[in-house]
């Protein structure tokens, strides 16, 4: 019977010394930074209910280790109902201290920035939301480098801020990328006009292929959405006189790249200009009715389907 005892407690106290390692290697070892989250924690969760969020969320990776750490700090019964801006690199204690003591966060702003959008557009976007002051811009060197995504703003922050933090997630969404032998900058301009010329993936590949293949062969890349960043209006044909406005933008009549990129494209945009698909198309357009790609291998075949699709 004694020996029983003594087995039964050996095993408790190993199992809990193996819990109490796997805690402090959780707390202790470094995270690389992650994404922002707002987190709604409702009235009457109990401490595993708010860990299973956490968890589902991405905010934390053990549910047990944050139900135990707050068991030990006694904060089972003091976590509070609220919004909460929290990110997976923060600790498990910050995290668990935050909720305790109810630190929500009633000043930020939940701002959602489209692919394909011009800094100009997302220094609209902020201003209007209260993020960004009247006198805020942001610095349009930076177009292409600002990440389309939903993010969670400070009210009033300064452009510093707000261009730290669109970097930030631009860095961690595009490091798993290998722009290896290419100039990343050429990428994003590539990017930038995919994003605003193709919609699917599939034909931004092919679309990428065409444009790449007209740098090339020193042709002139003839993007609408070139036009349209240079006019600041958006058609679904432009006339003759629109592809001769003088712009170093105006890829009609200017051979290359334009100088910077002309909007800030998503990854869908970015892997295709990294990734183009090579095939015998050498011209497309859009459908306006579908929205669909229409590729072609002449200009003979090309304008016809001008005529079919773009009357």
């Amino acid at each position: 019977m004694i020996n029983l005892l003594l087995n039964r407690k050996f095993i408790i106290v190993f199992f809990a010394a193996i819990f109490v390692l796997l805690l402090v290697l959780q707390l202790a070892i470094p995270k690389c930074k992650g994404e922002e989250k707002l987190i709604k924690i409702e009235k009457g969760l109990g401490s595993g209910e708010v860990a299973q969020k956490l968890k589902d969320e991405g905010i934390i990776k053990s549910k047990w280790i944050f139900v135990l750490y707050v068991w030990v700090r006694n904060y089972s019964s003091h976590l509070q109902a609220g919004e909460y801006l929290l990110d997976s690199q923060m600790s498990i204690p910050k995290i668990a201290k935050t909720i305790a003591k109810g630190e929500v966060a009633p000043n930020y702003v939940k701002v959602t920035i489209p692919e394909g959008w011009t800094n100009k557009q997302i220094e609209e976007k902020l201003i209007v939301t209260g993020v960004l002051k009247a006198d805020e811009k942001l610095p349009k060197e930076l177009e292409g480098y600002l990440f389309p995504d939903t993010y969670y703003f400070e009210k009033e922050s300064t452009n510093d801020v707000v261009v730290e933090k669109m970097q930030d997630n631009f860095n961690e969404k595009t490091k798993s990328l290998d722009f290896q032998g290419h100039n990343i900058y050429d990428i994003l301009k590539m990017a930038s006009i995919l994003e605003r010329e193709v919609i699917s993936d599939e034909d931004r590949a092919i679309a990428a292929g065409i444009f790449w293949k007209r740098l090339e062969n020193n042709y002139p890349l003839e993007s609408c959405a070139t036009i349209a960043y240079v006019l600041g209006v958006e058609k679904w044909r432009y006339s003759y006189d629109d592809t001769r406005i003088k712009s170093p933008y105006n890829t009609y009549i200017n051979i290359g790249l334009p100088p910077t990129p002309i909007n800030n494209p998503g990854l869908s945009a970015i892997n295709a200009a990294l990734h183009p698909q090579q095939t015998d198309y050498n011209f497309f357009l859009t459908d306006p009715a579908t929205g669909k790609t229409i590729f072609s291998k002449t200009l003979e075949e090309h304008n016809a389907n001008k005529v079919k699709y773009l009357k």
